[in-house]
């Protein structure tokens, strides 16, 4: 009950404000549409069942492909591999559940999707629509030794290296630009 409590408040202030921020009372930089808080958690980033199948994707979506195992970004109308050429696995480590067969027996809604900013027709889960603001990944320092069972497709901001730190089910990639 309390989850779907949170999941209302945040879905219903994502409709009201332009900013929203993730397990803080605030967000901190007015340039800002979404800003997590610091700690040992990486946002999870959506699977998909292939590239080609994610029809529509915008340059600049991110997600994790099933396929082939590892998180990739739309950039310049192709897709980049951000896990350094490593087949990952969606298999859990500690329980041995593949992490497909529970998002297959899951029935998606096609027409779910949040927006925090303007509201228009770009497709995707969570889009981020302001021109001017952008999104604060969660900072955590060292996420491959802190981060004690990550989720394939996480990405968060290691604040130690000051990179973009993406897990593809078997192993951290780390992104310097």
């Amino acid at each position: 009950m309390n989850n779907i409590l949170s999941i209302s408040g945040l879905l219903f202030s994502c409709s009201l404000f332009a900013q929203v921020a993730i397990g803080k009372t605030s967000v901190t930089n007015p340039s800002v549409s979404l800003e997590f808080a610091a700690g040992n958690r990486g946002l999870i980033l959506p699977w998909i069942t292939s590239t080609p199948a994610a029809t529509g994707a915008v340059n600049g979506t991110v997600a994790y492909d099933l396929t082939d195992h590892k998180v990739k970004v739309k950039y310049a109308a192709a897709w980049k591999d951000l896990s350094v050429d490593t087949t990952g696995t969606t298999v859990d480590p500690l329980t041995g559940v593949d992490g497909i067969t529970i998002q297959n027996s899951s029935t998606e809604k096609s027409t779910a999707k949040t927006a925090i900013g303007t509201n228009s027709i770009t497709p995707g889960i969570l889009v981020l629509e302001d021109t001017n603001k952008a999104m604060i990944l969660p900072k955590t320092a060292n996420p491959h030794l802190t981060i004690i069972n990550p989720a394939p497709g996480m990405i968060v901001y290691d604040t130690t290296s000051k990179t973009l730190a993406v897990f593809n089910g078997k192993v951290w990639s780390f992104w310097k630009s």
